[in-house]
């Protein structure tokens, strides 16, 4: 799909302000004590609060304005179609257990692209005043107005790298197994960063972020910022990863060639 200059500045300019219509609902309530959550899970902990909700409505009230015949694909609420080929992918906040435990590792996740995975991607950080956007040329994070490039690390060897994931239960049983093959390889795992660890990535301060059991809200945001970093993204076998399930974001091929034949490997 072709994206003119003019078109490119408009999904940049919507993109900044859907973020910053998030960010004013996320920090009202954050750090409330009146806050409370609803759990979306028969058999788990997923829960939703009214800031999820309010931030979803307001970020989906910017687009409709600017551009309403986009689509949109939220957390919150339904899909909706639209005619031009483009379609927004929100989350408004990704990690709501870090949400509610006062920590700032959530984000407000904004994808944008056609059918085939986003052009651009943005991970907000209201509490700390970070904001990662990458693609359609760029790749930077923007803090009190000033703008720092997103590089990803260069080459390591395994046994050297950082590797990131949300929960220590990643996925089923088998991906968990899979996952812990390659946690025996790598220098370091940490978990419980949420959508904060593929912001690091793409900051060059890690090497690999794994998952599994994702949806496409919670992927391709982080995708676009890590992809114009410089990083690699895809499923657990190399392919798209855009629609979430199994994900590998990694600083570069090489790292994630080895991601890749770590969680292949059967005993």
């Amino acid at each position: 799909m072709e994206l003119d200059s003019d078109l490119r500045a408009d999904l940049v300019s919507t993109a900044h302000e859907v973020a910053d219509a998030a960010s004013k609902v996320t920090l009202k309530h954050f750090r409330k004590v009146a806050l409370t959550a609803e759990n979306k899970s028969e058999n788990d902990f997923d829960p939703v609060t009214e800031a999820d909700r309010a931030a979803e409505a307001a970020m989906r009230e910017v687009i409709h304005r600017r551009r309403p015949t986009d689509g949109i694909l939220g957390e919150e609420f339904a899909a909706a179609k639209g005619q031009s080929g483009l379609t927004w992918v929100l989350d408004p906040i990704d990690g709501t257990r870090g949400y509610i435990s006062g920590t700032p590792t959530w984000g407000t996740l904004i994808a944008v692209g056609p059918a085939g995975g986003p052009v651009l991607g943005v991970i907000d950080q209201p509490f700390t005043g970070e904001r990662f956007i990458g693609g359609l040329g760029r790749a930077e994070m923007i803090r009190s107005n000033l703008s720092q490039p997103l590089v990803t690390r260069p080459a390591r060897a395994l046994s050297q790298s950082i590797l990131f994931s949300t929960f220590p239960e990643v996925g089923e049983p088998h991906e968990r197994a899979a996952f812990d093959r390659l946690g025996k390889q790598v220098l370091l795992t940490r978990f419980g960063m949420d959508c904060y660890a593929y912001a690091l990535l793409a900051m060059g301060q890690i090497d690999l972020v794994v998952e599994a059991g994702l949806n496409s809200y919670d992927i391709q945001g982080p995708m676009a910022v890590v992809e114009a970093a410089g990083g690699i993204v895809t499923n657990w076998t190399g392919g798209p990863a855009h629609q979430g399930g199994q994900v590998i974001a990694a600083a570069n091929r090489d790292i994630h060639a080895e991601a890749v034949v770590a969680l292949s490997w059967k005993a």
